[in-house]
């Protein structure tokens, strides 16, 4: 994944699909930035560093296409076209003539996360991978009710009951939750993270680790205290609640 430098520009003339993509970008971690039409796009980006552009196919005035074509000629950024389900030739004649990649509406996040991610990567090789600043922030060790998470070790130890362990899926999960104590972690980044084990967890199956986790770690798995929800954000390992050491 990327840093939280990562600058994205949605150039969208839909409110609605702005403020959808804007909110996916910001749980990402990225700083998103928006324009309704090309000319308001250009007018961002003669004032501030972007590292990726988002283009509407149909915009008001000059159509994304050309306005990708454009901006191709002009500057080195990434470019993903968002089109409306449409032929294979309109999606190929975008990604010959400007665009790094497409995404057709209507997408699931985690595709067009990964999209973003693996265009960036091409594009702006030298950015800092974010797990690596996260883990800046990460805990070594956490105590949440009766058990004591060594996280460099990755050993969970439950007090009361020798017997508990957690799953190897199970200890990502709060992995992921810890690299961002305290702060909304979104159903697509767990995804994304989860690695080579998303294959087996997609979309609500998230919510099934989730709970999973809950019944070990939780005194209340139906109130918890440590591992929560955030309505519309994904889930946040609160540790106000509990203890951890640098």
């Amino acid at each position: 994944m990327l840093s939280e430098s990562v600058r994205i520009l949605i150039v969208e003339d839909d409110p609605d699909m702005a403020e959808l993509i804007s909110d996916l970008m910001e749980t990402e971690g990225w700083l998103p930035m928006r324009a309704s039409s090309a000319e308001e796009a250009a007018t961002i980006l003669a004032r501030e560093t972007v590292h990726l552009v988002l283009v509407d196919h149909n915009l008001p005035g000059a159509s994304g296409r050309t306005f990708a074509q454009r901006l191709r000629a002009q500057m080195n950024l990434g470019i993903i076209m968002v089109t409306a389900a449409g032929s294979a030739a309109d999606r190929v004649l975008g990604l010959e003539t400007a665009a790094d990649d497409y995404v057709v509406k209507p997408f699931e996040p985690i595709e067009l996360t990964a999209r973003i991610k693996a265009v960036l990567r091409r594009t702006f090789p030298s950015l800092k991978p974010e797990r690596d600043m996260e883990r800046e922030h990460e805990p070594a060790s956490l105590k949440l009710s009766d058990w004591s998470v060594d996280l460099k070790r990755r050993r969970a130890v439950c007090a009361t009951d020798s017997t508990k362990s957690l799953t190897s899926a199970e200890f990502s999960l709060l992995e992921i939750l810890a690299e961002k104590p305290n702060t909304p972690v979104s159903r697509a980044h767990i995804l994304d993270r989860l690695g080579s084990e998303s294959e087996r967890y997609i979309d609500r199956n998230v919510d099934v680790l989730v709970l999973r986790l809950r019944r070990k770690i939780e005194r209340n798995p139906d109130l918890p205290r440590h591992i929560k929800t955030r309505r519309g954000k994904g889930y946040v390992l609160d540790l106000d609640d509990g203890e951890s050491e640098p």
